[in-house]
């Protein structure tokens, strides 16, 4: 069994501390908000009181914060871990950054011998308490085969995608899909919902067809039964949207879709949703579409043919009501 480092005890943190622990490996915790790193002690953690002292103790030292410059803090900053650097030390970041800042972080750690592995999951709450997340992995091939036990512990699925960097890219194209998929599921039960049909039984209808995915499984029982808390936070969908995006710049990718999606999370943000569900989404439809999701059903409403009421108004000496 290892000695582990993790820094950063959020929703996944916490649960992935959790598993790693019961799978016999010795921890220790530190984080900004002590609360939870008292109840992780309290259940066979150690706490150190910073990222520095936490390197110094371990073999394997992981983060999960919420963005690069965070990361880029707790790593190389003051009292940060490259100051608790050490023969044998893995570094393992389970955050989602922009490649080219977990680039960066593995070039600075590699200076002082650390080898450093950009291994963001997908999973959301449910994978991270379960230990079913997938694990994308940029990085030195022999850190990760030394990281494998570990990511036993946490996951159902780990690859080695390619070198330093390429576990982010992998991430990227991740969010691409994920954030597609809470879009498209969104606009879905609206759209059966202001269609006057059960949206529950369209989920049921649909989801061992090639609609099928994870969120369909996932999401919409939380969803029918007033459950928008994360989760996945809203606002970290948007900011790796972000990410998306800035990738896409970087490499000269067009990301149409990409960027009409981040739009609908950044009405979430506006409206001060930053800390739903990005499944909440839903949300947005439902303002436009002026109906909400748990209202009961309309009757049927006959369908308008928009050609035909175009040219209905549009005739001279037409009958159609004035709207």
């Amino acid at each position: 069994m290892a000695k582990v480092g993790y820094i950063g005890l959020g929703i996944m943190g916490a649960s992935i501390v959790r598993n790693l622990m019961k799978a016999g490996h010795e921890l220790v915790v530190h984080n900004r908000s002590q609360q939870i790193v008292e109840q992780l002690v309290s259940e066979g953690a150690k706490a150190a009181p910073s990222p520095k002292e936490v390197a110094q103790q371990v073999e394997f030292v992981f983060t999960n914060l919420p963005d690069s410059p965070d990361v880029e803090k707790v790593v190389l900053g003051a009292n940060g871990i490259i100051e608790g650097a050490h023969q044998g030390l893995i570094y393992i970041d389970n955050s989602t950054i922009k490649p080219e800042t977990a680039r960066a972080i593995a070039e600075k750690l590699a200076a002082v011998h650390v080898p450093a592995l950009d291994a963001p999951v997908s999973g959301g709450d449910v994978g991270a308490k379960n230990g079913t997340l997938t694990i994308m992995v940029g990085g030195p091939q022999d850190a990760f085969d030394k990281a494998v036990p570990l990511f036993q512990s946490m996951g159902k699925a780990w690859v080695l995608v390619g070198d330093s960097g390429a576990g982010q890219i992998a991430k990227v194209c991740n969010q691409i899909i994920v954030g597609a998929q809470m879009a498209a599921l969104g606009e879905a039960l609206i759209t059966a919902q202001k269609a006057g049909v059960d949206p529950s039984r369209v989920v049921e209808a649909i989801k061992g067809g090639a609609a099928q995915m994870w969120t369909l499984d996932v999401k919409p029982p939380r969803l029918f039964a007033g459950n928008r808390g994360p989760g996945f936070k809203a606002h970290m969908q948007h900011k790796d949207l972000g990410i998306c995006l800035d990738t896409g710049k970087t490499y000269g990718i067009p990301m149409p879709l990409t960027a009409v999606i981040q739009q609908l999370y950044t009405t979430m943000l506006q409206h001060g949703q930053h800390d739903l569900d990005n499944s909440a989404v839903v949300g947005v439809y439902e303002q436009l579409a002026n109906i909400k999701l748990d209202e009961p059903l309309r009757p049927k409403p006959e369908p308008v043919d928009p050609v035909e009421e175009a040219e209905l108004e549009s005739f001279p000496g037409s009958d159609a009501p004035a709207r």
